[in-house]
This record gives structure tokens, C-alpha cells and sequence, in this order.
């Protein structure tokens, strides 16, 4: 006798599954295994809740909506290539397993952490018995199938990857308008049923896009690049990293000083070659919350500023100097350690440059429009995309709140004089 359970989603509403049917028992066992409840507990945004407080949803809630999006897509797909069916149990596997292997704090983790969240995903399917065993019930193929996805390799020669690991994707096509909606910054919705409607395949077998669907494309590329300008590279969310960054470089460097720490996060700090599954579950969101929380009470100067800069928001302040050359962005860092000095912080902690990277969209060639006689990159379809393909460097000075006015009196007099 088959049952329903029913997600209640924000952006995709409800999402069924039913276990009469295989492939949707499969997902229904894979969200029941603990490395999979785990992810209820890693924020989908990492530290963007300092800034946009309703950014709280979970790397859960965001895998289930790419599964239902895998699964839309799917159906679209087979009414044109029947034989497409033989690549369900893997398309939705990998669509919902695809974050599996992410650390504390998302893609923070990346950075504060010697941690590959892909590779994680990867080892996870391959290796992890509880995921394993599920996956193989169904096809002893199946994890290495789906395993090989989440390689990192720029090979975009089947539909799967496509569909898994590309620009346009279905864990993009999820993030963006979830992110959007989370965090109150709806620049306009992704048109997510065109963009389906306009899929096909070429010729070579890969899955392309009708011209129809280029308006769709060119307004999902609008909203990425909108989002990471506004969110994803907010400054706020490189403070906080820097943030983490120097907690994390203290307790590497200062472990004579008997800070607490327990087994698994020691491991993720200094050893992450020895990472086992059960340490790699055990750190989520939770854990290292309660790490900061009791460095923040019991440990030493500075990290014990640090930790409660982070907790309570009281964060460092950053001012934009790309506007600068490279001898005047130097200059201004002196002067701001200086100031640090003055004032009793150290300036290596508290103080320095932030260089960050907007990445234009990076066509890959994964998906091409496909007009029925010729095939056409994206960026050649449309000026708009091209446009959007322009990355853009900038930098931040990181600095002490209490001496903000006499850093952007020296960054104002620099202007003038540049």
C-alpha cells in the first residue's frame, strides 16, 4: 500500500511524494537518513541572517526544492525522448544529494575550513553505508552514477550534468528564487515554467534550449547577477567570514592556551584528512555555534572579542576602496593598523584588505539554443548575456568600528588627491 507525505514549500508549494512509486520511495528513504537531517541544521545562507534576518532556511529545505525542480524538468524531457526515463533514478538522487557534503555555515565552511563540500557529496554517496545501501536497493550502479556528478571536471558531454552541474541548473534555478524570496529582495521571479517549457534536446543528445526561452534565461541571469551584487557578496557577509577566517586561524595557532574544543571539530581544524563520517555529521550549524558561544565566554584575547563580535553582532566595519590604486590602498592600510595600534587591537586580526570577485556568468557551453537547423551559444543569442558574462574585482578595508570616521576622512582625502 503506497503513502503520501507532503512538503509544504514556499516557493514550489506542495511537493508530493508518493512510495507507490519507486524512484519517489527511494528520495522518501534518502530524507529519513541522519547525514540528510543533518542539513535541516547548515543554513543556506551562512551569516547572511546578520544582515537579512529572514535568510534562516536550511541546505534541507533548498535540496528538496531542487529535486522538485529535477523532477519537472524530468517530465518535460521524456514527453520529447522517452528514453530519457532510463536516467530518473539518477537525476533525482543526485538532484537531491547534490549538498549532502556541505560544512557549518555553508559555503563559509569553504573558506574557514580546508573543506570541499562537492567532494563531501561525492564521498558521502559512495561511501556512507545509510546512503549506500538505499541507493543500491534500487541500482547497484546508482552512487557511482550519481557520485561521478558532483566531479568538478568541466565535461558537459550528457544531459545529467547539465542538468546537475552547470551555469543554468537545477540547484541555481532553486537557489535563486528561494534565496530572493528569503531574504526580501525580489528583483523579479525566475520564469522557471518558461524556462522548462523552452528545454529540449540537440542533436549531440545534450539538452538545449529553444529560442523561445532566451527572454527567460536572460531574466534568470538578471536576477544572479542582482543577487550576488546585493547578498552573496554583501559586505556584511565578508566581515563575518573574515570574521570566522581569524577565529579559526587563532585556535590553529594558539592551541597551548588549552582552548575547548571537542574531537570531530578539532579533526575539521587540524586534521581534516582524518574527518570520519561520524565527525563530518556531528559539526553542523549547532555545534559550531556552541564552539563560538563558549570561546566567546572562556577563551583568550583577541579570540574571545572575536567570537562575541560574531554572536552578537557587533561586527567590524568595512569601506569600499576599489575606487583606490594599489599604492593608495596600501597607504590606507597603514594608516587604519596604525589606528588599530592607537586603540589596543592588533592589527593583523582586526585590521586588513578584503579583495573580493563578482564572477559574471561563465558559459560553459552546457547549454546551448537549439532552433531546430543550428546550434548558437548563449552569449552569441543575446547582447544582454554577454554582458552579463563581465566579472568585476573590488576591494574592502576591514577595520574597528570606533575609528570609521578617520578612515573614510583618509579614503575621502586619497580620492581628492588621486
Amino acid at each position: 500500500m503506497s503513502t503520501k507525505r507532503i512538503f509544504h514549500d514556499p516557493i514550489h508549494k506542495e511537493i508530493v511524494f508518493d512510495s507507490g512509486k519507486p524512484e519517489e520511495l527511494m528520495i522518501m528513504e534518502l530524507i529519513d537518513t541522519i547525514a540528510f537531517q543533518r542539513l535541516r541544521r547548515i543554513k543556506q545562507l551562512g551569516a547572511a541572517s546578520l544582515l537579512f534576518h529572514g535568510a534562516e532556511s536550511s541546505r534541507f529545505t533548498h535540496s528538496i526544492g531542487v529535486f522538485c525542480i529535477a523532477r519537472k524538468i524530468y517530465k518535460r524531457l521524456i514527453e520529447i525522448k522517452s528514453s530519457f526515463c532510463e536516467n530518473k533514478f539518477v537525476l533525482y538522487g543526485a538532484a537531491l544529494l547534490h549538498d549532502l557534503g556541505h560544512g557549518p555555515l555553508s559555503h563559509t565552511s569553504e573558506t574557514i575550513f580546508d573543506h570541499k563540500h562537492e567532494k563531501w557529496s561525492q564521498n558521502l554517496v559512495k561511501n556512507y553505508s545509510p546512503i549506500n545501501l538505499i541507493l543500491k536497493k534500487y541500482d547497484n550502479e546508482l552512487p557511482k552514477k550519481i557520485g561521478e556528478l558532483f566531479e568538478s571536471k568541466n565535461i558537459f558531454s550528457e544531459p545529467l550534468k547539465t542538468l546537475i552541474s552547470s551555469e543554468i541548473d537545477c540547484d541555481r534555478l532553486d537557489y535563486l528564487l528561494r534565496d530572493s524570496y528569503n531574504t526580501g529582495t525580489k528583483y523579479g521571479l525566475v520564469d522557471l515554467e518558461r524556462i522548462i517549457s523552452a528545454l529540449t534536446f540537440s542533436p549531440d543528445g545534450n539538452i538545449a534550449i529553444k529560442p523561445k526561452g532566451v527572454i527567460a534565461i536572460e531574466h534568470f541571469l538578471v536576477l544572479r547577477n542582482l543577487m550576488y551584487r546585493t547578498i552573496y557578496n554583501h559586505r556584511i557577509n565578508e566581515i563575518s567570514t573574515w570574521i570566522l577566517e581569524k577565529i579559526i586561524y587563532i585556535i590553529k595557532h594558539n592551541l597551548e592556551n588549552q582552548i575547548w574544543l571537542d574531537d570531530s571539530l578539532y579533526k575539521w581544524i587540524f586534521s581534516p584528512s582524518k574527518v570520519d563520517f561520524d565527525d563530518f555529521i556531528r559539526i553542523d550549524d549547532v555545534t559550531f555555534y556552541y564552539h563560538l558561544i563558549r570561546w566567546k565566554d572562556e577563551s583568550f584575547e583577541p579570540l574571545s572579542t572575536l567570537c562575541k563580535m560574531f554572536i552578537d553582532r557587533n561586527l567590524l566595519k568595512a569601506s569600499d576602496i576599489s575606487f583606490l590604486n594599489k599604492i593608495d590602498r596600501l597607504e590606507i592600510l597603514a594608516f587604519a593598523r596604525k589606528l588599530c595600534e592607537t586603540n589596543n587591537y592588533d592589527p593583523e586580526i582586526f585590521c586588513g584588505i578584503k579583495e573580493r570577485s563578482f564572477k559574471g556568468f561563465a558559459s560553459n557551453n552546457a547549454l546551448k539554443i537549439w532552433d531546430g537547423t543550428y546550434h548558437n551559444s548563449l552569449e552569441k543569442s543575446s547582447s544582454l548575456i554577454e554582458t552579463l558574462m563581465q566579472s568585476k574585482e573590488s576591494s574592502l578595508i576591514i577595520y574597528p568600528g570606533n575609528i570609521k570616521n578617520e578612515i573614510n576622512n583618509q579614503i575621502s582625502r586619497l580620492r581628492l588627491n588621486s
